[in-house]
């Protein structure tokens, strides 16, 4: 349906309505989907990132009201690792993805929107736990293994799945995201990182479907997919995790309203499906 603009007489203005061009006005909801930042992997034998948290659903608004909009940063690759940011869209708020555990301090995973894995090394008794999810938005990480074969490290949660354990010669998967077609095209956001593993003759773990990165043996851990909450991976031996991906922020409302009023942020501005749709990959405004 096109946007229709202008002067129009009562009589053009019916002939729209029945044609389904043009209804106007201010939505009185949006539709939304808000991805925090991915956790960044563990250092050495590192647990991979958990996926940012991914909220969805319906919110009203208010005519000539500006809603905030903040995209979070993915967790910076390093020693030690770190927890994505937060996303935001007025009074929503997806909590950033919980970093991997690492082998210099921190080996258990943090807790975040999709929690981090376990290290792979830590003590030789006990595995290393992952962090926990938050409710509604993700879910834990897998833990290390306990200085099993290769040392390998628990994947990071995924929103639509829990992270996969570190065992014996296998690094942990990243969990799955979830899939949602509101920008248009089925694109699946927020999978954890894979867990990392050392040896010759083991298997690292793979990013889980929606941005996770995978793990190598014994190198940098691959990185979060850039706007998809994507966790970083584990690094290998003595090597960094990779960095998490950064979130997004996209709305959409039926395409017989009209657009925006204004915008900042520079947000993509895109018409599919029957609907307006705004995607924002940096932080910004929106104002109906």
């Amino acid at each position: 349906m096109s946007q229709l603009s202008g002067v129009w007489t009562l009589s053009q203005v019916s002939q729209a309505v029945q044609n389904g061009q043009w209804l106007g006005g201010t939505p009185p909801t949006v539709e939304y989907l808000v991805v925090a930042g991915g956790g960044s992997g563990g250092w050495s034998n590192g647990g991979g990132g958990g996926a940012g948290g991914l909220l969805t659903g319906f919110t009203g608004t208010i005519q000539g009201s500006s809603i905030t909009v903040t995209v979070g940063a993915g967790g910076a690759a390093g020693n030690p690792s770190a927890n994505g940011s937060n996303s935001v869209f007025g009074n929503i708020t997806a909590t950033g993805g919980g970093y991997g555990g690492n082998e210099t301090s921190n080996y258990y995973g943090n807790i975040g929107g999709s929690g981090g894995g376990g290290d792979g090394y830590g003590n030789s008794t006990s595995a290393m736990l992952a962090g926990s999810g938050t409710s509604g938005q993700g879910n834990a990480g897998g833990n290390g293994s306990a200085r099993a074969t290769g040392n390998p490290g628990g994947g990071g949660g995924g929103a639509g799945t829990i992270g996969f354990v570190g065992i014996a010669n296998v690094g942990g998967n990243g969990g799955a995201g979830i899939a949602s077609s509101i920008s248009g095209t089925v694109t699946t956001y927020a999978g954890g990182g894979g867990g990392a593993a050392t040896s010759p003759g083991t298997t690292a773990g793979i990013g889980g479907v929606g941005g996770g990165g995978s793990a190598s043996l014994g190198t940098t851990g691959g990185s979060g997919t850039a706007n998809t909450g994507g966790g970083g991976a584990g690094g290998g031996n003595s090597s960094n995790g990779g960095a998490g991906g950064s979130g997004i922020v996209i709305i959409r409302y039926p395409s017989s309203y009209k657009l925006a009023a204004s915008t900042t942020g520079s947000p993509s501005q895109t018409t599919a499906n029957g609907y307006i749709i705004y995607t924002f990959t940096a932080s910004g405004s929106i104002t109906f």
